[in-house]
This record gives structure tokens, sequence and C-alpha cells, in this order.
């Protein structure tokens, strides 16, 4: 089972430059897809957004041209989810799950604080609500494979410039704090585990997955990992294969690839 995970910076721009184009060379059986930037009567009639072979599922936000999440799959869902339950984080489009017998594959978009005091005091509030969702999910027994922007740092390997960013969002101690807690072994964390990182755990500058728009940061791959397949344990004893791909630059994340088996 290949799953990918990818914020577009708006999917019809990531159209525009490939990115269904290359979907049908991939064969995976679920892409999730972040910052979808896109109503679904924007996309209705296109059939580049209606690719064969997969059902498509999305929760866009009420603000249009903002955040929003899809996921396509190949097999139907038994069920759909796609509220937390805040209004400040559904209304922007931030979660949609889908559900196969014990499977949950989630793709998710975490606020950014990069634009100011607001939009970090947002994306706080939405740590310190998320977790204990995150405990209660893991404490379910189903299986989970959360997909997303995590717009958070891990550590200094997960960042080229580690030292000039401690007092920027997405490296702040108290975020990467949140992903010690939600890394950490039970009974003290939470016990999930970062899929890349579990075949990958020593790797730097190839495990980046976002690079900023500015200074020749992609060329010079001056990035971030903040990208993420995040897992029950049950899952991540089951991948095979994980790799960054970056053929094709379809916006300013590349695409996180993981195989588990069967």
């Amino acid at each position: 089972m290949r799953i990918i995970s990818i914020n577009t910076n708006g999917i019809r721009s990531a159209a525009k430059k490939g990115l269904f184009d290359w979907l049908k060379t991939v064969d995976a059986d679920y892409v999730c897809i972040q910052e979808t930037k896109a109503q679904i009567e924007d996309l209705a009639g296109d059939d580049t957004f209606a690719p064969a072979g997969y059902f498509a599922h999305f929760r866009s936000a009420v603000k249009k041209g903002y955040a929003g999440v899809a996921i396509y799959s190949k097999r139907e869902p038994e069920a759909v989810l796609d509220t937390l339950g805040e209004a400040e984080f559904d209304d922007e489009g931030r979660y949609l799950e889908l559900r196969h017998g014990n499977l949950s594959v989630v793709s998710l978009y975490l606020p950014s604080g990069s634009s100011g005091p607001e939009r970090q005091a947002s994306k706080d509030r939405f740590l310190a609500y998320f977790l204990p969702k995150l405990r209660e999910w893991k404490a379910s027994g189903r299986d989970y494979v959360i997909c997303g922007d995590w717009n958070i740092a891990h550590t200094k390997i997960d960042i080229k410039n580690w030292r000039s960013n401690q007092k920027n969002s997405g490296f702040l101690p108290h975020e990467r704090a949140w992903l010690d807690e939600l890394f950490g072994a039970l009974p003290d964390g939470l016990g999930w585990v970062d899929g890349f990182r579990s075949l990958h755990p020593e790797m730097e500058g190839e495990a980046y997955s976002w690079w900023s728009n500015r200074g020749n940061a992609y060329a010079n791959n001056v990035g971030w990992r903040i990208d993420y397949q995040i897992v029950t344990p049950a899952m991540a004893a089951k991948i095979t294969a994980a790799h960054i791909y970056k053929g094709v630059k379809f916006s300013d994340h590349a695409p996180v690839v993981i195989d588990y088996a069967d």
C-alpha cells in the first residue's frame, strides 16, 4: 500500500505543474493533499481533479482560496469524517479522514504561525486542542496514518539553519516539545511514530520537504522537514520504503511517499 502526502500550495497550481500526470505513474493507494486553496465547485467539470480509478473527497475552508485538504483513494471509504469539533479549525478546512475497516487515513494541515503573533496564537490553540484528540485516536485501537503539513521541524537534522531559526515559528522550543510528547514512549508520551524517521533516523538534506520561495532556498537545499506521515506503531511496523520525491517541483513542498506492507 502506497500513501503519498503533499502540500500543493494550491491544487490547481500543482496540477498545471504536472502533479496529476505524475500521480498516474506512481500507483498510489491514497494521495493526501493539503492547502488545496479551492472550493469543490471551483474544480467541478475538470476531469484533471477526478482521475480515473480514484474516489475524491475534499474539505474546503469557508474562506475561498485558503487552506483546505483532500484525499484521493482507490477504495471507496466506509466512512468520511471532516470535523474536529472546533469551529476555528473546521472552518479553515484542516482535517479529513477516510476509514476502511480498522484503517484511518487522515489529511491534516496544521496552522502556520509564520505570518505573525495572531496566527501563532491560533497554531498554539490548535496544538493544545489536538493533542487530546491524538491521545484518543491512539487509544482507540485503530490503525492510523496521519499525513500532513505539520508546520514544525522536529530536530536539528530536520532543518538546514537550525541555529538561526530557534526563535521562528515552526522551530520554536514549545512546538518541538509538542512533537517530543507526540513521539515519546508511553506512559509519558503518546507513542506515535514518525514514519519517515523510522526508516531514515539520521538522514538530513534529502529529508527536507519544504523550501522558502526566497533566497534561492530550493536551489541551495536550505530546507525544512515539516511534512510527515505520523502513524500508530502497528502501521510503523509495516513500512517498507520511504522517500521524499524531488523529480518534479509541484509546489514549495515535496511529496512524502511511504510504502506499507499489506
